[in-house]
């Protein structure tokens, strides 16, 4: 019997996490039946390690079907750090050491659980700027585009990692993501995008036809949203004189619904952002909105998709805040710092033993290394519940109430047993209102670390 978990680390920067993508790994690879490999695990060895007996009597007792049961927290849940994600046990005595053999790839989970709670805290940060600087979170789903797609290192990562952002956020260009969010998570089609200007197809122009090259993108897209990089050679001089001088009327014919996005790609973030945004005022004026911020025209926007990552794009929003704009103005992409600077140490992942049965007798079991004791891990069977104090905590030793367990079983014998959509991973994952306050969010902060400092834990 075995569980996985993000363990809390002092110090760390998450503070709860994103369960997402068990259901993906349990379909692609658990579900039906085993294949012979004894050949490969000869030649990868050059000794004879691999089970062949163990092997064939899952092929003759079980018909090739993992004699295991997996229980864990819905997809889509915000659960504390430290606390149990899910448990893996044999349901069969005979193949004790099937729980631990399939690890390594169950471990893999610590890429779609960090993604989506990377994902999530960009979203409470762009939630947070969007309201106080707008009075609503209309449009937030659509902050956060996903760019991550090239900048990682498989399709099967940038699948896993693309429908994970999408949990939080309907707006990508991972298309591999929302081919995996309709394959494995019943949605249809998960997240959205607009045409888009690359600098191959600005430059390709020559730097004298730089104006015919964005008018031309004007002509092709008329209605519906277009972005166009706009920073080739110069994006102070793209925006006063091409876009607000000599394509100015081209603009201002646009709607709302069809309007020009201008993507600055290099230099400053913030620096860059705020002259850009007093430049357009300049050309195409401004107003109020209805919390005393300045809003571009409904025609215009910005994507700033260069530098982005959790401190950078608070330090954008907070200086546009100071300069009297409003998040309103900006839609944001990230593309490493979402999909690829991030590893199984960013949550802690782990996967341990903490109870085994021999003989008839079962046994609680741990790891306490004197020399690390934020490694040490949990005891004996495990449960979810949540307290009287309305906190998560994880129950140790077998003792929890099975009715208060909210660890559910997805997968047994080979089959899963409960499939989640996507709609109802949203759902489970949205944000609260202590999301939205950061003072209450701190609050009740505090008072989990009490609570876990004193042993309730």
């Amino acid at each position: 019997y075995s569980y996985f978990e993000c363990r809390r680390k002092k110090g760390s920067q998450f503070s709860e996490v994103v369960f997402f993508g068990l259901q993906y790994l349990l379909k692609k690879y658990l579900t039906g039946k085993i294949q012979e490999a004894k050949l490969f695990y000869q030649m990868h060895f050059k000794q004879s390690v691999f089970d062949e007996e163990g092997w064939r009597k899952v092929l003759e007792k079980h018909d090739g079907r993992l004699p295991v049961r997996i229980k864990a927290v819905p997809e889509g849940r915000i659960i504390p750090t430290g606390n149990v994600l899910f448990t893996v046990e044999n349901t069969d005595p005979n193949f004790y050491w099937l729980t631990n053999y399939i690890e390594t790839m169950l471990v893999q989970m610590w890429y779609p659980i960090t993604v989506a709670t990377i994902s999530r805290e960009f979203k409470k940060i762009l939630a947070k700027h969007l309201k106080a600087t707008s009075g609503s979170l209309e449009g937030l789903d659509l902050k956060l585009h996903d760019f991550g797609y090239r900048g990682v290192s498989s399709q099967e990562s940038a699948a896993l990692g693309g429908a994970a952002h999408l949990v939080n956020f309907c707006s990508t260009d991972t298309v591999a993501g929302l081919l995996m969010a309709q394959r494995y998570y019943s949605c249809p089609m998960a997240g959205f995008s607009i045409p888009a200007a690359e600098h191959s197809t600005i430059i390709s122009w020559g730097r004298n036809r730089e104006k015919e090259a964005f008018e031309q993108l004007l002509d092709q897209f008329t209605s519906g949203p277009v972005s166009v990089v706009s920073d080739s050679y110069d994006i102070f001089n793209a925006c006063k004189h091409i876009w607000g001088d000599k394509l100015k009327e081209r603009v201002m014919e646009r709607s709302q619904d069809s309007c020009l996005v201008i993507r600055p790609d290099s230099g400053d973030p913030a620096e860059t952002l705020i002259e850009v945004l007093k430049i357009l005022e300049e050309c195409f004026g401004s107003s109020l909105n209805s919390v005393g911020f300045k809003v571009l025209p409904s025609y215009l926007r910005i994507i700033q998709g260069d530098g982005i990552d959790l401190r950078s794009v608070d330090e954008i929003l907070e200086k546009l805040s100071d300069e009297g704009w409003s998040a309103e103005n900006v839609f944001f992409g990230c593309g490493s710092a979402l999909l690829q600077k991030l590893n199984r140490d960013t949550l802690s992942c782990a996967f341990k033993c903490s109870y085994v049965e021999s003989n008839g007798k079962g046994t609680d079991v741990y790891k306490q290394p004197v020399t690390d004791p934020s490694k040490g891990s949990k005891r004996g069977r495990l449960s979810l519940r949540r307290n009287s104090d309305g906190f998560l905590e994880t129950i140790e030793k077998g003792a929890g109430k099975p009715e208060e367990d909210l660890l559910v079983t997805v997968f047994e014998n080979g089959s899963l047993v409960k499939d989640y959509s996507l709609e109802e991973i949203r759902k489970n994952a949205r944000l609260r209102d202590e999301d939205l306050n950061p003072t209450l969010h701190n609050h009740q902060q505090d008072l989990l670390h009490n609570h876990i400092m004193n042993g309730s834990h």
